[in-house]
């Protein structure tokens, strides 16, 4: 990538229950707060400009990871990969409603095999 691109940088969690230092748990601080299953980020890689959503096109790299909410996880991050698509089913949001729909359908479909370094 390097000079010359931008990154937008979209993440959530979803699901309940997650394996940390102390096992396995649902909630914290009794029960006022709820440890996530899943981490996830979508990463969108574009060449510098305006008008960010009219750039997207059905070549843009997009990079959506979906990790389990474990201390036990691998630490090559791309294992980790999925579709935009898979991101949306897990959590009910639609991420890319700003870009067409053609291109939108192109790029939530598709799991990145870039390079991971």
């Amino acid at each position: 990538m390097g000079q010359g691109h931008e990154l937008y940088v979209i993440c959530g969690l979803y699901g309940r229950g997650g394996t940390g230092s102390s096992g396995y748990l649902t909630t914290l601080d009794q029960g006022r707060v709820t440890v996530p299953a899943h981490c996830w980020k979508v990463v969108v890689v574009l060449a510098a400009g305006t008008d960010d959503a009219a750039r997207v096109s059905s070549a843009t790299r997009v990079i959506a990871v979906d990790t389990p909410n474990d201390n036990g996880l691998s630490t090559s991050w791309g294992t980790y990969r999925t579709s935009v698509d898979a991101l949306e089913a897990a959590t009910g949001l639609n991420l890319f409603s700003a870009v067409t729909a053609n291109v939108q359908t192109a790029v939530e479909a598709r799991t990145d095999t870039g390079p991971t370094n």
